[in-house]
């Protein structure tokens, strides 16, 4: 399993404007399996809008927000 870092904040003219965040920590095998346990409990539509390297972006359908995801480094 692997430990994922979630913000989830508001866009402006589909830009991220973090006038709020909110922050979350999913463990799951992959990038989708940790969306998909953020949607079950905060509300599903969230399509992923491009991809960075290790970093992803997903946008919520019908709402004027985002969210950007990335796996943390484990430590040993």
């Amino acid at each position: 399993m692997t430990t994922f870092k979630i913000e989830v904040t508001d866009t402006y003219d589909g830009e991220a404007n973090y006038c709020w965040v909110r922050r979350y920590s999913y463990q799951a095998k992959t990038e989708r399996g940790a969306i998909q346990k953020l949607a079950r409990e905060h509300g599903a539509g969230w399509r992923k809008d491009y991809s960075m390297g290790d970093m992803s972006r997903y946008n919520l359908q019908g709402a004027a927000v985002c969210l950007f995801i990335e796996a943390e480094e484990n430590q040993p």
